[in-house]
Order: structure tokens, then C-alpha cells, then sequence
């Protein structure tokens, strides 16, 4: 059981990875296609989506993998921290 819910806590973080990369993206190119559809601008607002869509995939990256730094430094200080480690003197 302890297998199980440890690979579920690893594709729940891959599944918000891909999301955090994936939903800046997309979501700024379609509200920029919008736009420039609903308000007849030129194909520079779609430019400007993407590159907008890149820097909130790049900060979700970023976030993500500070995070998952994070918590793997505290589980590797957590099992260093046990008593019945292997050769410990």
C-alpha cells in the first residue's frame, strides 16, 4: 500500500508539471487569437501571446522545480536522520 500511494504522489507532481508548463501556453495563445480575431489586430498580438505563454511556462517551471527541490531535501534529511541506517557509527 505504501508503494501505491507513493506512485500516486509522484504522477499527481508530474501530472501539476506538465499543467503548470502546459496551461501559461496555451492559455495565452488562445486569449491572443481571440484578440486579435474579436478586435481585427495585426498578428503581433499573437507574438506577443506566445512570448507572454513562454515566460508563465518558464515561471511554472521554475516554481515546480524549486519545490520539488524543496521537499526532497527534507525527505533525504529525514531518512539520513533515522537510527537504524546502515553502517552508522
Amino acid at each position: 500500500m505504501k508503494d501505491f500511494l507513493h506512485s500516486a504522489s509522484l504522477l499527481a507532481w508530474m501530472t501539476q508539471f506538465g499543467f503548470s508548463i502546459a496551461a501559461p501556453l496555451t492559455g495565452c495563445i488562445l486569449l491572443s487569437v481571440w484578440l486579435k480575431d474579436r478586435f481585427a489586430l495585426g498578428g503581433w498580438v499573437v507574438a506577443v501571446g506566445v512570448v507572454l505563454g513562454l515566460l508563465g511556462a518558464v515561471g511554472g517551471l521554475i516554481t515546480s522545480i524549486r519545490l520539488m527541490d524543496r521537499q526532497g531535501a527534507a525527505a533525504q534529511k529525514q531518512s539520513s536522520d533515522r537510527s537504524d541506517c546502515f553502517n552508522r557509527h
